[in-house]
């Protein structure tokens, strides 16, 4: 590789913007009058194995509705009651962008990079014994990206 150019970035491809709102119906319902939708489910992805906060399993209720505008998702996220990383956000900061979601080609490569830098790895989704997303805290301005492997 050429020492003069510079790696692709992991935040090359944004695909994603996750909000975490109050209440999904009637911020899509909001939406929707502005033309923004349709709205449909988000599912795990085949062979989901669940999400883990620092490595243990986050059993929690999310309802979660996408819609497209142009190439991006719109993710609204509504956390249930039981302590997560969603609800805290929605405790401390109240509805918003809680994170970006980016396409990476190789997410352990990418993770260990950024760790490397001093972001920190919270939240994972693991499919079929593999790794396929994690949430990275940037480890500056209170920034979380979602990095995802398909």
């Amino acid at each position: 590789m050429n020492k003069n150019i510079p790696a692709k970035s992991p935040f090359s491809n944004l695909m994603q913007i996750g909000v975490v709102v109050r209440d999904l119906e009637e911020v899509t319902k909001r939406l929707s009058s502005l033309g923004i939708g349709p709205f449909e489910h988000s599912s795990p992805p085949p062979g989901a194995e669940g999400l883990f906060l620092y490595d243990k399993p986050l059993d929690i209720e999310l309802k979660q509705l996408c819609t497209k505008i142009g190439d991006i998702e719109l993710e609204l996220i509504q956390p249930g009651e039981e302590e997560s990383p969603w609800k805290d956000f929605l405790d401390s900061k109240g509805e918003g962008i809680q994170h970006l979601g980016f396409k990476v080609d190789d997410l352990k490569d990418v993770i260990a990079k950024l760790v490397k830098q001093g972001a920190s790895v919270f939240v994972t989704g693991k499919a079929r014994g593999r790794l396929q997303a994690a949430y990275v805290d940037l480890g500056v301005g209170d920034i979380i990206v979602e990095l995802m492997e398909f």
